[in-house]
C-alpha cells in the first residue's frame, strides 16, 4: 500500500488507526460491561471498592500518557509505542479470567489502562500529523466511530456468549484476547511513519508546560473540572441493574449506548468542522449535565434505556471533537506531549471522581453520585463560555 493512498477519504495511518481501535474495543467491551457485575455478583464487593478499582486504573495508569507523549516526541517514534501499549492491554486479559478476588481485577484494570496510557498520545499524534488541519474534526471523529463500532460489536459478542454459556464471565474474558491480538498485528504490518531527522540534545522536546500558551492551559483546566465529576461508566451500568434491567440485558443496554455513539461521531465531526468545534463542545457539557440529572431521578427501565441512548449522543459530540479542538491550539512539534497532558489530566481527575462516586453511592444514595457529576458539568459549561466570549473575545468558532 502506498503511503499517500486514501481509504474512504482518509490517509492510511488514520484508517488503520481506526481499525486498530475497532478491534481493541471489541476486546475491551467484551469485558468492560461485565466487570462491575462480576465484582458485585460473583466476587461480592461493595460500590466503594468498585470505585477504588476504577479510580486507580484510570488515574494511576493515566500518568503514563503525558510521559508517553513526551517520550514519543523526544525519540520521534509513534508506531512502536502503540505496539507496546496495545500489546500490554491484550496480555492483561488472562488476569481477569483467572481472578479469585477483587485484587486480581484491580491488577487487570491497571495493566489494561497502563497499556492505554502508553499508546494513546502517540496514536493521537499520528492521526493529527496524517491529516490536513481543515479535516481534523472528521479524522478524529472517524477514528472514534470505528473505535465505537468495536464497542458495539464487543457487548453483542458478550451477550451472545453469555447466552451460550450462562453466567460464565471467565470464558468471555479469555476469548476477548483474539481481537486484541489482531489489533497489534495491524499496527506492526500497516502503520508507517516518516523518518524524522535526529534532533540535537538541546532541540529535543522537554517535559514542560512552557511550550503551551494560556489557551491550552485554560482548556485543560476546564476538561479537568469536567472529568472530576465524570465518574466511571461502571456506575451507569450498576444504576441500570439497580433500576431493574436484567443482568443478561446489560450488554445490550451498553450496546445501544455505543451504537448511538457510533452513528453520531462522524456527523458531529463534520458539524464541528463546519460550524465550530467550541459550539459542539459546549453543547456536550450541557447535555451531560442533563443526562446525569436524569440518571439521578430515573425510576423505570424505559428511562434507563433512553438515558443510555442520549449518553451515546453525548460521547459522539465530545470525545473526538475535544481532541480535534486541542490539535488547533498546540505547537506542531509538541503534539504528542500536548495530547499526553490532556489525557493525563482527564485520567487523574477520574481517580477522585470514581472514589467520590462510590462513596456517595454507599453513604448517601445512588442519586448523589449523578447529582455530583451534573453540578461539575454545569460549572465546566460556565467556564467554557468565559473561555469563548471573554478570553478569546470573539464568538464561538
Amino acid at each position: 500500500m502506498k503511503e499517500n493512498k486514501k481509504f474512504f477519504g482518509f490517509g492510511r495511518n488514520v484508517f488503520v488507526s481506526g481499525l486498530v481501535s475497532f478491534f481493541m474495543d471489541i476486546s475491551s467491551e467484551m469485558i468492560y460491561p461485565l466487570v462491575p457485575l462480576f465484582l458485585a455478583n460473583v466476587i461480592g464487593v461493595n460500590k466503594s471498592i468498585i470505585g477504588l478499582i476504577e479510580g486507580i486504573a484510570e488515574s494511576t495508569a493515566s500518568l503514563l500518557k503525558v510521559f508517553s507523549g513526551w517520550f514519543s516526541d523526544r525519540i520521534g517514534n509513534r508506531k512502536w509505542l502503540m505496539v507496546v501499549g496495545y500489546g500490554i492491554s491484550t496480555l492483561s486479559r488472562p488476569i481477569v479470567a483467572l481472578a479469585a478476588t477483587w485484587h486480581y481485577v484491580m491488577g487487570f484494570r491497571f495493566m489494561d489502562r497502563f497499556g492505554k496510557g502508553i499508546r494513546t498520545a502517540p496514536r493521537d499524534a499520528i492521526i493529527a500529523e496524517s491529516t490536513e488541519k481543515q479535516y481534523l474534526g472528521r479524522a478524529f471523529s472517524f477514528h472514534r466511530s470505528l473505535d465505537t463500532m468495536g464497542a458495539v460489536i464487543g457487548p453483542a459478542i458478550a451477550f451472545s456468549l453469555l447466552g451460550l454459556f450462562p453466567d460464565d464471565y471467565r470464558k468471555v474474558f479469555w476469548l476477548s484476547m483474539i481481537p486484541g491480538i489482531i489489533a497489534v498485528l495491524l499496527i506492526i504490518l500497516f502503520i508507517t511513519e516518516k523518518k524524522r531527522t535526529s534532533a540535537s540534545h538541546t532541540d529535543k522536546p522537554k517535559l514542560t508546560m512552557k511550550h503551551f500558551d494560556w489557551r491550552f492551559r485554560f482548556f485543560i483546566v476546564i476538561t479537568g473540572i469536567f472529568a472530576f465529576g465524570n465518574s466511571s461508566d461502571v456506575f451507569l451500568i450498576l444504576r441500570a441493574q439497580q433500576i431493574g434491567v436484567p443482568t443478561v440485558m446489560i450488554p445490550v443496554v451498553y450496546l445501544l449506548f455505543n451504537l448511538i455513539y457510533l452513528l453520531s461521531a462522524i456527523p458531529a465531526g463534520i458539524a464541528a468542522d463546519r460550524f465550530g468545534k467550541k459550539r459542539i463542545i459546549l453543547f456536550g457539557f450541557i447535555l451531560f449535565a442533563i443526562l446525569y440529572g436524569g440518571f439521578a431521578v430515573a425510576g423505570s427501565t424505559t428511562t434507563i434505556w433512553l438515558l443510555f441512548a442520549f449518553y451515546g449522543l453525548f460521547m459522539g459530540l465530545t470525545e473526538g471533537i475535544q481532541k480535534a479542538f486541542l490539535a488547533t491550539i498546540i505547537p506542531q512539534d509538541f503534539k504528542a506531549t500536548a495530547f499526553g497532558i490532556y489525557n493525563t489530566v482527564v485520567g487523574i481527575a477520574m481517580f477522585p471522581a470514581s472514589l467520590i462516586g462510590g462513596w456517595l453511592w454507599d453513604n448517601i444514595s445512588p442519586s448523589a453520585t449523578f447529582y455530583f457529576g451534573s453540578i461539575t458539568a454545569i460549572l465546566s459549561a460556565a467556564l467554557f463560555v468565559i473561555y469563548i466570549y471573554i478570553f478569546l473575545k470573539r464568538p464561538c468558532q
